[in-house]
């Protein structure tokens, strides 16, 4: 049998600005935007590319309780100059690995480096996780 998470619902204090923000500055697409009076509204955003959305739910008491999760990217520096053109406020990345946290920066070119793998695998030997912090996508 699978098992697929396919919806994440984020508690937020203003709705219409956190879907400004996911729409506009992080790119999701609006796949629902519904209300049913005042008190209920749906919104429903997707991120380019994936199977699992993201559903803005009104709650001031809940603001920021749903952390660490992760976007995974094929090129990271792409990923952080799109969010970066899109106005949002993006820290540079950097390496985490057993030995700690690291500049992410080539170590030949001394610009930021490239990965293809996946921010969620273990670090073991020869893996490095690249991450791209944007406090803004976190709580918008």
């Amino acid at each position: 049998m699978d098992w697929k998470l396919e919806l994440v619902v984020l508690p937020v204090s203003d709705v219409d600005r956190a879907k400004a923000f996911y729409a506009e500055q992080a790119g999701f697409t609006v796949d629902v935007d519904v209300s049913a009076g005042a008190d209920f509204r749906v919104v429903q955003l997707t991120p380019p590319g994936s199977a699992c959305s993201v559903a803005l739910m009104r709650n001031d008491d809940a603001r920021g309780s749903v952390q660490g999760l992760h976007l995974i990217v094929e090129d990271i520096e792409a990923a952080r100059d799109e969010l970066a053109n899109r106005g949002t406020t993006v820290s540079d990345f950097f390496h985490y690995d057993a030995g700690g946290q690291k500049p992410g920066l080539h170590p030949e070119r001394g610009s930021p480096s490239r990965s293809s793998r996946s921010a969620t695998r273990t670090a073991t030997a020869g893996w490095s996780r690249r991450w791209a912090r944007a406090p803004a996508a976190i709580r918008p």
